[in-house]
């Protein structure tokens, strides 16, 4: 099963290498765009969002965040709703620009969140960016960029069927739902990571803030 996952992922990624470029390069310029909309915003928005922050770094000081199987299992929730949302735009033609507005809306969050921990703790913000944001999402970001890939590629050879005479696809169909499931299963073990590991780390990073 685990050679059957690799060699799916394998053929994939080598059938739409353009794509997965295209993909790439449309996150980062999410990201771009989130650290720039951190020094558009006003200064009171400012304010009110590191005030914000200030009380979640003392409840984190405190020990007062949620339970972690709660926080695993609210994450789990989001990522998989994410990746199931994204596998039913692929199966449609007219979703196939709603993958790609959500790809580089998750640019925007990881950059105004980098952007913003950055602008008001400096290297502090840095080091909390790094170990709160940064070790989940290097399981996050690379698995909705397969998926959004996956569900461009899909939907193009829908569009691709339509006019080959109705030439089915039930093959690519199977191959893109088990790419999905593969993601699922990289989701969860970020949620796990977010959830059960992450606390520690932000609570040692907000131990050298000083607010």
């Amino acid at each position: 099963m685990r050679r059957k996952w690799g060699q799916t992922l394998h053929k994939n990624i080598r059938e739409n290498a353009s794509l997965y470029l295209f993909t790439v390069i449309l996150f980062v310029m999410g990201v771009g765009f989130g650290a720039v909309i951190v020094n558009s915003i006003a200064l009171t928005q400012k304010q009110e969002l590191f005030i914000y922050i200030s009380q979640f770094f003392h409840e984190v000081s405190r020990d007062n965040i949620s339970d972690a199987s709660q926080a695993f299992m609210s994450s789990l929730g989001h990522y998989l709703k994410y990746v199931g949302f994204m596998w039913l735009l692929g199966l449609s033609i007219i979703g196939l620009p709603l993958i790609l507005v959500m790809v580089f809306l998750k640019g925007v969050v990881v950059g105004f969140t980098i952007g913003f921990l950055v602008s008001q703790l400096q290297w502090t913000g840095m080091y909390f960016a790094l170990v709160s944001v940064l070790p989940q999402n290097l399981l996050v970001v690379p698995s909705v960029i397969l998926v959004a890939t996956a569900g461009v590629s899909f939907s193009l050879k829908l569009i691709q069927s339509r006019f080959k005479h109705g030439r089915p696809i039930y093959q690519q169909f199977l191959t893109y739902s088990l790419l999905m499931l593969i993601m699922m299963v990289v989701m969860t073990a970020a949620a796990g990571f977010e959830a059960f590991v992450s606390p520690t780390f932000m609570k040692h990073a907000v131990s050298l803030i000083k607010l």
